[in-house]
């Protein structure tokens, strides 16, 4: 899968106003057989989004018709538990490019990283009113100034990320697609050392 290139997004999103969210809760365990990353989007939050017949819960917000778009807005403590890569996968197989918390877990905020998914650190009162906006409200992400804004007040926030993966985001590239575009660099220190 590869990653798009990202440097803003402007999207109604989907919120998931529940705290401590593991990654066993993002991508159960029975679903991490695959060795691709394929399919893992059809299953996010799958014990919550369906019944044990596989119908959509209709409660859930990931079956509401309302609420849809790239970004999902997440409870504080995002990514928790294990350290499955899956959890990444899922939510990028999903559509999501953006997920939005108050606090991540730093294994699961480097995975997303690493596949194309921009975590997006906001205080606590930023997603609360995320959280308390209608169902059509939207955020621009601005990954190269590093702010989220809320359109429904307003009000924008800063937000850190890691220089390399900045750049890789903004270039589309994952580490393999990065060093490839700079092999010619590399060469040429080789040939200086050399």
């Amino acid at each position: 899968m590869p990653i798009d290139k990202f440097t803003t997004i402007e999207s109604t999103y989907v919120p998931l106003a529940i705290e401590n969210v593991d990654t066993d809760q993002i991508i159960p365990a029975r679903f991490l057989k695959s060795t691709t990353k394929e399919g893992f989007g059809d299953n996010l939050f799958a014990d919550w989004r369906y019944n044990k017949d596989g119908s959509p819960k209709a409660d859930f917000v990931l079956n509401k018709p309302q609420y849809k778009g790239e970004v999902l807005v997440a409870g504080k403590n995002f990514g928790s538990g294990s350290s499955r890569e899956h959890a990444a996968w899922a939510v990028r197989g999903y559509g999501f490019k953006v997920v939005v918390s108050s606090f991540f877990a730093d294994i699961f905020k480097n995975n997303s990283l690493n596949n194309g998914v921009l975590p997006v650190v906001v205080s606590e009162k930023f997603l609360q009113e995320l959280f308390d906006a209608d169902a059509d409200n939207k955020v621009i992400v601005n990954l190269v100034d590093q702010t989220i804004t809320n359109k429904a007040n307003g009000n924008t926030e800063s937000f850190e990320i890691n220089g390399y993966k900045k750049n890789c985001l903004i270039n589309g590239f994952d580490d393999i697609d990065y060093l490839l575009n700079i092999k010619d660099e590399i060469a040429n220190y080789e040939l200086s050392r050399a």
